[in-house]
Formats: structure tokens, sequence, C-alpha cells
């Protein structure tokens, strides 16, 4: 995944780091299994929060910086650290359910949270959980084992890896808006394998049928779809619990324009609280 890093940093770069003064010391704010990095918005809470995971190689700094937008629009914005691999190798994420888990992710996430509400003022009912790459994965993994976690998730350029989940093999419906390239030849729309065959990632589509299903909608084709600039959205709303979202931009793998803001009104514009 080392391209896909470099493709995200020299955009990241372009963006100043925001203030994080929240978190004594060296800007890390301490949970028992790792830490994290956050920024606050302006003016008095409870605020919204966002959950930013990395990609692969990047850090919480790198969270911090692509959650900037969110952090303008009033949430806080947490961005956990990736743990190193062997010790001193890239930073990511144990997010495959097949390969050893260096930390229980969902555990930490779960610490990471429960934290900045007791700490940081953050209304534990309005949460996004997202994640750029790795970070998708990650994300879309846990919306699959803890679908409570957060009131909704937001994956982008990242989902499932092989072998897929069963179409029944979540714990529960979610509100999930992903967002992909369609040009994207780091995480294609089909998956690729890596590591001589070692592994494999999914395939999106099939990763929406599994939404789908763990919702309990009621077609495959989607309920509202519509074309414009840079997105192509797709919405599945008639379902027994929670709601789908796709939005595919004709970009590679990347963070298009004007992405936090579009998820982040599809965020304010759910009726519903997170899905029990």
């Amino acid at each position: 995944m080392r391209a896909a890093w470099l493709l995200g940093a020299a955009a990241l770069a372009m963006s100043a780091l925001p203030a994080a003064a929240a978190c004594p010391g060296d800007g890390f704010c301490d949970v028992d299994l790792g830490a994290y990095r956050l920024a606050e918005p302006a003016g008095d809470g409870p605020h919204p929060a966002v959950v930013f995971l990395h990609g692969w190689g990047a850090d919480a700094a790198a969270g911090l910086r692509m959650g900037a937008r969110m952090q303008e629009r009033g949430y806080v914005v947490l961005a956990p650290e990736g743990l190193r691999r062997e010790g001193d190798g890239p930073r990511s994420w144990s997010f495959h359910p097949d390969f050893p888990q260096v930390r229980d992710e969902r555990a930490f996430i779960r610490q990471i949270i429960e934290d900045a509400v007791a700490q940081h003022d953050v209304d534990p009912q309005r949460i996004l959980l997202t994640g750029y790459s790795i970070g998708g994965s990650m994300t879309s993994y846990l919306a699959c084992d803890d679908p409570a976690l957060a009131r909704a998730y937001a994956p982008l350029a990242g989902a499932f890896w092989r072998p897929h989940p069963p179409l029944d093999g979540c714990a529960g419906p979610v509100h999930l808006f992903h967002t992909h390239g369609w040009t994207d030849r780091t995480v294609p729309l089909e998956g690729r394998p890596l590591g001589g065959g070692r592994i494999e990632q999914g395939d999106i589509f099939y990763a929406l049928q599994v939404w789908r299903n763990v919702n309990g909608c009621t077609g495959l084709q989607p309920d509202t779809a519509a074309t414009g600039e840079p997105y192509w959205r797709r919405s599945w709303t008639a379902c027994a619990s929670g709601s789908l979202e796709f939005a595919l931009h004709p970009g590679g793998h990347g963070i298009p324009s004007g992405w936090a803001d579009m998820v982040l009104d599809w965020f304010e514009g759910l009726d519903t609280p997170a899905v029990q």
C-alpha cells in the first residue's frame, strides 16, 4: 500500500495541521490500548465528533489533516494512531479478521470514544466513524462487528478484503456511506491480490450487497440515483433499518474535492440515532 500513502501525502501536505492543544505534552491523548490526537472546533459543546482512521504508513497527524474541514464545520476530530508493524514498520490497523491481531482495534476505538466523551465534551449520540484506504477497510470491519460503536460510518477508498464476510455475517444494520474512485488502481473497485497472492482486496460491489442484506433493504437497485460533478451517487433507504449511500467519483486513490462536506451533509440529515 506504499503507493496509496505517497499519493495521499502529496495532497495532505497542502493543508496545515489543526491545533490540538486539548491533548497534553506531545499532543497525544493516551488510553490503555494506544493514543490519539484531537482537534476541537470553536464554541461550546457538546460537539459532534468524527473518528478519522489514517491510511497505511500514515499516522494520527495525517488523520487530523484529513479531518480539518470537519473541524471547521464544528466537529471534534479524533485521530487514532495505528501501530507499527514489526517494531519499526509502517503504521496500520489490525483490520483483517483472518490475520494475527496486533491490537484489539474495536476495543481501542471504543476507549477513544469513551475518553473523548468524558474529557472533551463530545456528544456520544453524534459520532461519525470514517477512514481512508486501509482506514476505510478498518471502518468497514468496525461497522460490521460493532454497528452501535458510532452513529454512522463513512469508509473512503477502502472496504472489506477477501474472503468477504458472508452476506449475513455482520452484527446488525448501520447507516453507511461509501465513497470510491472510478480510476483507483491502488484499491480497485474489483480489488486486487497483494503479497504474491497472500492477501487480496475485496470487491466494492459485493460489500454494498453485504450492507443491503444486513440492513434488510427491499431491492438490489437503489431507491434514488443522481449524477453530478464530481459525484455519481446511489442511495438505499427503503430498508428495514439503517441506510446505505454510495458515491463514485472519476479520480483515483485519494480524497476528492468536497468529500467532507458531502459526507457531513448526509450525516447531519440522518433522522434516526445509531442503529441498535
